[in-house]
Order: structure tokens, then C-alpha cells, then sequence
């Protein structure tokens, strides 16, 4: 399975083969792109957990990693410039990393360990985790549909109901997640509606169970990383990946959102 999806920008054979490989290695899935158009284009399609691109493009390099931060969706994605003899001084004040060229397996390794927490934080915000759970949909004034979840994100909720509810319209949302005692009562709103299936965004949730949803839901991800990787991150002494902090001597501070 794999814990992220990577925007691989490049058009160089050697560093497309080794980005790829360590990638892969920690079951990041890399799309790869080689024509700066499309990289654009598809930044502001899809969502990505981490976008990488190659100095070796050459000027136009940096108006890919300054679109990043204008998208809706891929904002928050963790940014890697691959280092070059010609690298604009642009590209890495707006990438989170960088691959120093030239490089190799070994370093693109090292750098990918130091960020890997980083990538798995940005694809826990948009994780959905199918789960199947009693919900409770409270309509105004007295109406009551009783339904079940098909998974729960940091944002809402998608539901099986064999009742239409309308995109837009609030409703009042009780559930309780596994394991938990306590139901939750918070608003929401319908976001999207299929047959007998229907979307709802968290309209209003208290920081306080904000908190315990993504610590849940970072628990859920955690355990769906392949034993192997979460072995390999244990052995070095990092801690649990989904918990690293992504900083090291390989870091470029960030830019805010």
C-alpha cells in the first residue's frame, strides 16, 4: 500500500531512476513529469504529499515550486529541490529539502529519512480511513437517520444512508469513534451527495477532539506502514516515523502557508 504520493518534475534519466527507486523504498509513489506545462497543470488537480523538482529544468524550475503554494490543495505538501551546479538561489528558499547534487542513492536516502515524518504528517490530513461506524444525523426540527460511516478524515465524514440529504444543507452529527465510550455531537454540513451516500464536512469541531482525531487517525496510518520501513526508522533511532519532527543539517526552513 502506498503512504503518499510524490510530483516528481524532472527530465534527467539518472535522477528520475534514483528518485524513484527511494521512493519506492518507503512506499511514497512517485508520478513522474517532464515538461514543466503539465507539472503546473497538474498541480492544480491533484493533491500530492510531496512535490520534487529538478534544478536541471533550468529557469522555469522555480515557478513550479512557487505554484505549489498558491494551489488549493498542495500548499502544505512537503517541497524538494534537486541540487545543481545552475540551482537559483529561489529554489531553495521555497524547498523544505534539498537533494545536493550531485547526488546519490545514499544521499537521496538520507534526505528522504529526515523528511519521511514530514510526508506522512501532510498525507494524514487528507487520509481517509474506511471504517465502518454508527452515526447518528440529526435534522432540524425532529427528524433522526440513522446511517453508518464509510471512512472518517481530519475534515468529515462519507456515509451510507438510504436517506437524501441535499449538498449544503447543516445537519448535527453523533458517533463515537472504535474503542471510544464518549459519543460526539458536532455540526457538519453535506458536502456532496451519490445514491444512498453522502459527504459531510465538519462544520464545527472543538479543538479538543480536533486533537484526538488526528491522533487517532495518525495511529491508523502508522499501522498500515509496511513493517520493514517502520523497522528500518526504529533501528536508526528515530521513533515512530509518523512522529518525526523533519529536521536536520539536510533542512531549508520551510516557507509559512
Amino acid at each position: 500500500m502506498s503512504m503518499g504520493s510524490a510530483l516528481l518534475v524532472s527530465d534527467d534519466s539518472m535522477h528520475i531512476h534514483q528518485l524513484s527507486r527511494a521512493l519506492g523504498e518507503v512506499s511514497i509513489r512517485p508520478d513522474l513529469c517532464r515538461e514543466v506545462p503539465e507539472a503546473l497543470r497538474l498541480l492544480h488537480t491533484r493533491k500530492f504529499d510531496a512535490i520534487i523538482v529538478d534544478s536541471h529544468l533550468g529557469t522555469q524550475s522555480a515557478s513550479i515550486l512557487e505554484a505549489v503554494r498558491s494551489t488549493a490543495s498542495n500548499r502544505t505538501a512537503v517541497t524538494f529541490a534537486i541540487g545543481g551546479a545552475g540551482m537559483d538561489s529561489s529554489m531553495r528558499r521555497l524547498s523544505s529539502f534539498v537533494f545536493e547534487g550531485p547526488i546519490s542513492s545514499d544521499s537521496v536516502r538520507r534526505t528522504l529519512r529526515v523528511a519521511y515524518g514530514m510526508v506522512l504528517r501532510e498525507r494524514r490530513r487528507y487520509f481517509r480511513c474506511p471504517v465502518c461506524i454508527a452515526v447518528l444525523i440529526l435534522k432540524r426540527p425532529t427528524c433522526e437517520v440513522r446511517c453508518h460511516s464509510i471512512n472518517i478524515s481530519e475534515g468529515g465524514l462519507a456515509l451510507n444512508t438510504p436517506v437524501s440529504l441535499k449538498t449544503g444543507e447543516l445537519v448535527q452529527l453523533r458517533f463515537a469513534l472504535p474503542g471510544r465510550q464518549d459519543p460526539w455531537t458536532m455540526e457538519g454540513t453535506v458536502c456532496w451527495e451519490k445514491t444512498e451516500r453522502i459527504g459531510v464536512r465538519f462544520a464545527s469541531i472543538s479543538t479538543e477532539r480536533k486533537t484526538e482525531l488526528q491522533e487517532w487517525l495518525a495511529r491508523k496510518l502508522e499501522e498500515q506502514i509496511p513493517d520493514a520501513i517502520a523497522e528500518t526508522f526504529n533501528n536508526s533511532g528515530t521513533g515512530s516515523v509518523a512522529n518525526r519532527p523533519g529536521v536536520s543539517h539536510h533542512c531549508v526552513p520551510a516557507v509559512a502557508s
